[in-house]
């Protein structure tokens, strides 16, 4: 494989001000001091990695970045801003009672273009079984104060087969965020992680079933108002699809910086030490992967077909100097003979039916 030179950067952030009862992702409960030895390491590594400068887009995420306090997001932004100057998007995450004016004013002033609002529900209920510390109000006063320093740009992420969720509850979260006038929608369907909260209290998701019919419906609902649903779970309106994310389901290469962090380089996969405290003494402290051609074949195909236009042939073969037919024919001819793919000179992409049934379609790829 040729390796491509990285235009993106993921930088994780780990700490949070409180922990969602769903969440396995790298974090911990924000702390001063640790947040300052954090900020360290993390200036430690990128004077040791020697990121590019030619950036196309820049995502931090977490964890909560906004948990940090407005002297520690300042020196956060400072430390990203020689890698910022070129940017297209510059996106961060928040949960919405963490964003206030000051921070909201911080971000501007350092070139984020776009923000990544952890709504997931507007039921008080729902909010408070999933631990999450904000209101709908909330959520409103922090996309207002966004607008207000002209960031207006953001996503809301969306959940759905919550437990005791009912149809109804989610019809009405989906028409508060849309309210909203977001240029984006994420979606997830809740999934119980081992080590969250909701994993070892033995919480359980809805049935398959109700699940299948709440993704319908959003997906519904949010073509109606006007969204494009170009990747399995996100929606976009007016061309704003998420340039960052779009590397990953293109499968190009990107940076990834920060306790917890995830990158990929050719034919590397990394995964920077999810320890905080190792993180903080060895921020180069990673667990490598590196990943066979067939490995990378079948990774560049199943984050492709998450979109709606699917893998571009010509792409794949300057990625790996082989044609995706000649490495997949008889699977793709089973495929596209059963309605679930279409295969163009140009594109191998999901029908309707092959793009809600892309875990059988994958199955199958490997078997």
């Amino acid at each position: 494989m040729n390796a491509e030179h990285p235009d993106a950067l993921y930088v994780h952030i780990p700490f949070c001000r409180h922990i969602c009862w769903y969440c396995d992702f790298c974090r911990t409960v924000y702390s001063e001091a640790q947040a300052d030895a954090f900020l360290a390491a993390l200036d430690k590594e990128f004077s040791l990695r020697k990121f590019s400068v030619q950036l196309d887009t820049i995502y931090v995420g977490g964890g909560t970045p906004t948990s940090l306090n407005e002297r520690q997001l300042e020196r956060l932004l400072q430390l990203l801003a020689p890698y910022a100057r070129e940017v297209r998007e510059y996106t961060v995450e928040i949960n919405p009672e963490t964003l206030s004016e000051e921070k909201a004013a911080l971000l501007a002033e350092y070139g984020v273009n776009r923000a990544s609002i952890g709504m997931q529900s507007s039921d008080a209920g729902l909010l408070k079984l999933m631990n999450r510390r904000h209101t709908f109000t909330d959520v409103q006063s922090c996309t207002e104060r966004l607008q207000r320093h002209g960031i207006e740009n953001f996503s809301l992420d969306l959940m759905y087969s919550l437990p005791g969720q009912t149809m109804k509850m989610l019809e009405s979260s989906v028409e508060d965020a849309l309210s909203l006038n977001p240029y984006h929608l994420s979606l997830y369907s809740l999934s119980i992680e081992e080590n969250s909260v909701f994993g070892k209290r033995g919480y359980e998701a809805l049935d398959e079933e109700t699940e299948a019919d709440m993704y319908e419906y959003i997906c519904r609902r949010l073509q109606q108002a006007g969204y494009e649903h170009y990747e399995t779970s996100n929606f976009a309106r007016d061309g704003k699809r998420s340039l960052h994310n779009t590397v990953y389901w293109q499968y190009r290469d990107f940076y990834g910086a920060g306790c917890g962090a995830s990158g990929k380089e050719g034919n590397v996969r990394y995964d920077l030490t999810r320890s905080l405290k190792e993180y903080i003494q060895d921020p180069l402290k990673r667990q490598d992967t590196v990943l066979t051609p067939q490995e990378q074949y079948f990774e560049a195909l199943m984050m492709s077909l998450r979109l709606r236009e699917g893998l571009d042939k010509a792409r794949f073969f300057r990625m790996f100097g082989v044609s995706i037919d000649d490495v997949y024919r008889d699977e793709i001819a089973e495929e596209c003979r059963r309605g679930m793919l279409v295969n163009t000179d140009e594109r191998l992409y999901c029908t309707d039916r092959g793009w809600n049934l892309l875990n059988e379609i994958l199955v199958d790829f490997i078997a």
